[in-house]
């Protein structure tokens, strides 16, 4: 059963974040938290697991962790799994952005009478695609790896929504998108979170300072008559809040609208230090 509190920041600092999935507690690597630890030591050696990057990516205690285990965050349930890149299917830092396109996606279903169409790219597990959904939008996700798109499909079923509209799409997100634009479709609400490098299904190499600008212009052809927004996320370290505000200002910003912009963050409890986890801007028309 899910734990429905199941994420919590407990301390961070020296170079590391201590955190809660459920019953899991994990240490790992945060090259933000230049400053010193909270908790006693103590309480950073009764982990059940930690990552290292150090020597190469390892885990410490990972045979003390479930093959799989769910949790639940804001009503969203959740299945993680421990992964050779130290991630576990979910980015707790997204968690502002995915109580807003609920309740974005709420609010444009009732002022236009229909679903929001959206189109979630980059969706790794599925937050951003599980929102909507739970909203009653229209959803289209996609994402370069069968594994993670295979994984979002089960958060879905654990959420109750495998019957949603939602389409599966496993893709290089240019090539798609070009076949989308042929396609003559558009969508509402445009949601990506690109990373810093990758590589598509066919082994498409993808650079966010090089791509993400075509990306945008491409994306701006497939915005709505009656748009709601889109909304950028990444986790580059070079490209700020004030990065994807102007990226979003020159693409979007001819329509109208406004451009919100700020850090992504990991949040604990009372005398918890948060932790800045990338960047985000919502362009809402």
């Amino acid at each position: 059963m899910a734990d429905t509190n199941g994420y919590e920041l407990l301390d961070s600092g020296s170079f590391q974040k201590l955190e809660r999935f459920g019953n899991v507690v994990l240490s790992r690597p945060c090259a933000q938290a230049v400053w010193r630890q909270t908790r006693p030591k103590a309480d950073w050696q009764q982990v059940t697991a930690t990552f290292f990057r150090d020597g190469g990516n390892q885990w410490r205690g990972r045979d003390k962790l479930p093959e799989t285990w769910a949790i639940e965050v804001d009503g969203t349930k959740f299945q993680l799994s421990s992964t050779d890149f130290g991630h576990l299917g979910i980015f707790p830092e997204q968690r502002d952005q995915w109580q807003r396109i609920r309740a974005v996606c709420t609010e444009y279903a009732k002022k236009h009478n229909r679903p929001a169409r959206v189109l979630n790219l980059f969706a790794y597990s599925g937050g951003s695609t599980l929102a909507a959904a739970h909203a009653g939008a229209e959803v289209c996700h996609v994402d370069a790896s069968k594994g993670m798109v295979d994984w979002a499909r089960k958060n879905a079923a654990i959420n109750g929504l495998e019957e949603k509209p939602v389409r599966w799409i496993v893709d290089d997100v240019t090539k798609f998108l070009e076949r989308e634009l042929r396609r003559e479709r558009q969508y509402d609400l445009l949601i990506l979170d690109p990373p810093s490098y990758g590589r598509g299904a066919k082994g498409e190499v993808f650079k966010i300072e090089n791509d993400l600008p075509p990306l945008l212009t491409l994306l701006g052809k497939l915005i709505s008559p009656e748009p709601l927004g889109v909304l950028l996320s990444c986790h580059t370290p070079e490209l700020t809040p004030i990065s994807l505000h102007h990226l979003l200002l020159q693409q979007f910003g001819r329509s109208g609208g406004k451009v919100e912009q700020g850090e992504m963050q990991l949040r604990g409890g009372p005398g918890v230090l948060p932790v800045p986890s990338g960047s985000y801007a919502w362009w809402l028309a």
